[in-house]
């Protein structure tokens, strides 16, 4: 039988990963598509929201749609990783191909390298790594500080040996892409993006190539199709940790989860989530919100202190209309955080 292919979407946190897949879902042409969901924390935020692309059936969606919970892809391939594509493979035949959305923690190489296993080998190739940048947060410096200061330094010591591990996975996900696309470009006038693309175009392999995109909307046949088979040319793809038998994460970089049965006013809530990261050192904050008088569920999803929100769907008769948030960052307490957010609740 025929390997499956399997697209890597990889990012960091808030790129905008989850809304690409929501789009490639909805503009399918036909393909039967699995995506495994790789969450950073315990509420499964991001594969109820694929959940709720309204492509497929309950029952499909169980079966097409996987999360897995337990911490980033890159740290337990064996664990989860394995299993999970173990039962997959086992009706490729009525799959297409695979899509893999990333934590935005995970590194990409440990992950790709599981595909070199006898037990994922004879089923499934890497068809292509796709890396999602956030324009605008690259741009006001929040995930790697000031564009032109950093150009300036790397450009004169280009084997800096005390970069943030941030920086660092950045730079990995770089390296393993077969395309980059610039999310949030419709955020910025063209000056800043064609500044942050030739700052991005620095950092990236000759061959490849970087493209624009807004709210995942982009043609399918642009995102698959590479026939990369990533798994057997990863030493053309350097990272930081090549030379590493084991990498570790930050261990300070923690996800707190909440679930508030209180009602929220939407720009309540953000001024108030705003406050907070000001405050303590919030990378990512995403979730669903109950809001009085309002039939809808709210969609929360933010990076450090610009967040969106948006109304998906009717809350359903079966489920709790209850908040449901999850924050990731360095130090994070539950009780200090739910205590400010309590104060707000209608």
């Amino acid at each position: 039988m025929h390997k499956i292919p399997v697209t890597v979407i990889t990012g960091f946190l808030g790129s905008g990963k989850t809304t690409l897949i929501r789009h490639l879902l909805q503009n399918n042409q036909g393909r039967k598509i699995a995506v495994i969901v790789n969450e950073f924390g315990e509420l499964g935020i991001d594969g109820e929201l694929i959940r709720s692309c309204q492509v497929c059936d309950e029952e499909e969606a169980n079966n097409n749609i996987v999360e897995l919970t337990n911490g980033c892809l890159c740290c337990t391939v064996q664990e989860e990783f394995l299993p999970t594509m173990q039962e997959l493979l086992k009706r490729r035949e009525n799959l297409d191909c695979i899509l893999i959305e990333t934590s935005g923690l995970a590194l990409p190489k440990p992950l790709i390298q599981a595909f070199r296993w006898p037990e994922i080998r004879t089923g499934a190739t890497v068809d292509g790594v796709i890396t999602v940048v956030d324009c605008q947060a690259l741009a006001s410096g929040n995930l790697v500080g000031d564009l032109d200061a950093l150009n300036t330094q790397r450009q004169a010591d280009p084997n800096l040996d005390h970069e943030t591990p941030i920086e660092e996975l950045f730079e990995d996900q770089l390296a393993c892409a077969d395309l980059v696309l610039l999310s949030k470009v419709d955020q910025l006038d063209n000056q800043t993006q064609t500044q942050v693309e030739k700052w991005l175009k620095q950092q990236l392999r000759s061959a490849v190539k970087l493209v624009p995109c807004k709210q995942g909307e982009i043609n399918p046949e642009l995102l698959l199709g590479f026939n990369a088979a990533v798994e057997d040319n990863l030493e053309t793809r350097p990272s930081h940790h090549d030379t590493e038998e084991e990498h570790e994460h930050d261990d300070k970089i923690n996800s707190v989860h909440f679930v508030l049965e209180g009602n929220f006013q939407p720009q309540t809530l953000v001024d108030k989530l705003q406050n907070l990261v000001q405050k303590l050192e919030i990378y990512r904050i995403k979730g669903f919100v109950s809001v009085p008088n309002k039939p809808m569920r709210l969609v929360l999803q933010g990076v450090g202190d610009r967040l969106e929100y948006f109304y998906d769907r009717p809350w359903q008769k079966t489920e709790p209309r209850q908040t449901k948030l999850v924050l990731i960052g360095r130090d994070l307490e539950t009780t200090e955080i739910t205590a400010e957010l309590e104060k707000i609740a209608v």
